[in-house]
């Protein structure tokens, strides 16, 4: 019996850049399969040519030992191959029956509203999902919108099913309950190939593990417990390379009574956030009585479930969010009413959750992203392309940025790289608050430790640095205290070193 799916020689080129070369890879059926590798390796390009939405420039893909007709999605579908992409697909406006019927292929072009809502409401129940047929889309969490993902490829009875990053979005709480669902697909008889970053979940959840780095295979499909994660990691980033070391604030707190007490007490404080109500933000909820105080040179980690008012606070700490109520003070002077701009040309700087959608104009340059902000903060009507190009490729180069050219489009780059762009632009000179979302989310490895120690240094510089995310490691690992938000509050104010356990129970109502 042939695999459920192999490639051959597998070549995938942009230009004269090859994204995929000559990638073998065979898969065996009624397992999991995690495919690694760093930002940049290749993965989303080989997932999106095994599911039909690319054409190979050579090689060929064979399901069940039959040739999948290349750059054809609904082909792919047809012979049991779909993909769960890591940016959801369902419309936010619409309902969940009306997104699941829009990507049924096999729907009747007039159906009644009842009928639809009673079909989907059957069919949801029936993948033990208990998500009401008739809500928003943009009404759900991200797991039920990630849930809903997955029904709709099942739906379509896949052999083989393909999820690219799936953990990225979730928060740790919500990736067992992902993992488990998986275990079940497997066991159920579906090839799964999985796209991961952190290593501990492919240990968790992988049968076997392959790598790409560069675009080549540089570990074929091997058995999970042939495999340590020391030798995984090298497979990953080169037997030659170094992940960047990030200084631990975590395990520099080890016996220590106070939050940042390591910082020198004359430092100033640099933002300041006294009794903030602000109405709810596009997906998240509302702040209330919120009050914050970060210092020169600290590092202050936000953690919290999703949709607790973090996204809010982001937005009312950058500008792009109003207050209700309350004052803000940079530097102690108020800035409450400011916006974007005026509070950029006094050196606070943002790193947004969503690097696709706030972060960056996939359809524009690299150099154009990165000069941006500096035309604006300038002032300027005209300016040298010429030395613009020539700044954003010393920034570029600067992050390490993997690009072929400053000309290059960033909806080009592999996510890491979009990423590190956002960098590029936003940690240059004059910064003095750094306000990040989630800034390692979706990251490998060495990405994920070079952002960590590039925040980390800034810090160490005298720049206060926020950072929310819902990875509580990374949330202990670089800060210097941690504030618990829950209901658009802040309910606890935690040592840097707390355990993981107390930071857990605050977050989910068990702790004031």
């Amino acid at each position: 019996m042939p695999d459920a799916l192999e490639a051959r020689s597998l070549t995938k080129h942009f230009g004269d850049f090859a994204a995929i070369d000559d990638v073998s890879l065979s898969f065996p059926r009624g397992q999991v399969h995690a495919v690694v590798g760093q930002n940049g390796a290749g993965k989303t390009t080989f997932s999106r040519l095994i599911c039909g939405l690319y054409e190979p420039t050579a090689g060929e893909v064979l399901v069940d030992g039959t040739p999948l007709r290349v750059g054809d999605i609904r082909s792919a579908r047809q012979q049991g191959v779909d993909m769960v992409h890591q940016n959801f697909s369902l419309p936010p406006s619409f309902t969940v029956a009306e997104a699941m019927q829009l990507f049924d292929p096999g729907a009747p072009a007039v159906v009644g509203r009842r009928a639809m809502e009673r079909r989907w409401s059957e069919a949801l129940r029936r993948r033990g999902s208990a998500i009401d047929a008739r809500r928003r889309i943009r009404d759900l969490s991200v797991e039920a919108r990630q849930s809903l993902e997955i029904i709709r490829a099942l739906e379509g009875q896949p052999t083989v099913l393909l999820l690219d990053e799936p953990t990225a979005v979730l928060a740790p709480s919500e990736v067992q309950g992902l993992f488990e669902q998986v275990r079940r697909l497997r066991d159920s008889g579906l090839t799964i190939l999985i796209i991961l970053h952190k290593l501990p979940e492919v240990f968790a959840i992988a049968d076997t593990v392959s790598v790409l780095r560069e675009g080549r295979v540089a570990l074929a499909v091997t058995p999970i417990g042939e495999v340590t994660a020391e030798e995984l990691t090298r497979h990953i980033i080169g037997p030659d390379s170094e992940l960047p070391q990030a200084h631990s604030r975590a395990e520099d707190a080890v016996g220590s009574a106070t939050g940042a007490d390591h910082l020198d007490q004359a430092s100033g404080t640099v933002l300041e956030l006294e009794a903030v109500d602000a109405p709810p933000s596009a997906s998240d909820r509302s702040l209330e009585d919120v009050d914050l105080r970060v210092r020169a040179g600290e590092v202050l980690g936000i953690a919290g479930v999703e949709g607790n008012g973090q996204e809010t606070l982001l937005d009312v700490l950058s500008g792009f969010g109003r207050v209700s109520s309350g004052t803000i003070r940079l530097e102690g002077t108020e800035v409450t009413g400011l916006g974007v701009l005026a509070r950029r040309r006094r050196g606070v700087r943002f790193i947004p959750s969503d690097r696709n959608s706030q972060g960056v104009s996939l359809t524009t340059s690299l150099w154009e992203n990165i000069a941006i902000t500096d035309l604006l903060l300038e002032g300027r009507r005209w300016f040298s392309p010429r030395g613009r190009k020539a700044a954003a490729a010393t920034r570029l180069a600067t992050w390490k940025v993997k690009h072929r050219r400053v000309e290059q489009l960033a909806g080009e780059l592999s996510g890491g790289n979009v990423q590190r762009v956002i960098l590029a632009r936003e940690l240059a000179d004059g910064v003095r608050l750094v306000i990040a979302g989630n800034p390692t989310r979706g990251l490998d490895l060495a990405a994920t430790a070079f952002v960590r120690a590039g925040l980390t240094a800034l810090a160490q510089e005298g720049v206060a640095v926020v950072i929310v995310s819902a990875d509580l490691e990374e949330i202990r690992d670089v800060s210097d205290r941690i504030c618990v938000m829950r209901g658009g509050r802040i309910v606890a104010a935690l040592e840097r070193n707390a355990p993981l356990a107390t930071v857990g129970a605050a977050m989910v109502g068990d702790a004031a």
